[in-house]
């Protein structure tokens, strides 16, 4: 699957994508990752007890607001209408599983947003887990699927059955 980089001019220097000719349409991108922690913190995660409150609404206001902060993170990023925002948390037996959801009506895709989204969600969960597990770590961060734009919808093979 050989792409031009769009994101190289003729001198090889990065530059943003020129997106003002696409029209506007609706797309998503599902983005996920993980946390893994020490038994003990997934205990006190599902009894509510991490010290320094709660987890998962802290990490799911994270990752909204990541979602529409991802161009002042990402350089060539555009600033879109980030339209709609799921971020899903689950305790697992071996930490937290992060997936969020953005959409959009605009002239380019949001799986960085939707990467964002789930990396910040997961710092935050470092965040409040840290002081009581610093072996705390963020494994398999990846789009899981998107939809819309030229390209139509994509889903990561392994996850045909599950997203």
């Amino acid at each position: 699957m050989s792409h031009p980089l769009t994101h190289l001019d003729e001198g090889g220097h990065a530059r943003m994508v020129d997106v003002t000719e696409k029209s506007p349409t609706v797309r998503a991108a599902t983005a996920a990752g993980s946390v893994r922690v020490a038994p003990e913190v997934v205990a006190l995660l599902r009894d509510g007890a991490v010290p320094k409150g709660d987890v998962l609404a802290v990490a799911r206001i994270a990752g909204i607001q990541a979602a529409k902060k991802t161009p002042e993170l990402l350089p060539l990023a555009h600033v879109i209408g980030v339209h709609g925002c799921t971020v899903d948390l689950t305790i697992t037996d071996t930490g937290v599983d992060v997936v969020a959801t953005v959409r959009t009506a605009d002239r380019t895709g949001v799986e960085m947003e939707a990467l964002t989204s789930v990396s910040v969600a997961a710092l935050a969960v470092v965040d409040m887990v840290k002081g009581v597990d610093r072996t705390a770590r963020i494994t398999d961060i990846r789009v899981l699927s998107k939809q819309g734009g030229r390209s139509g919808s994509w889903t990561r093979p392994e996850t045909q059955d599950h997203a």
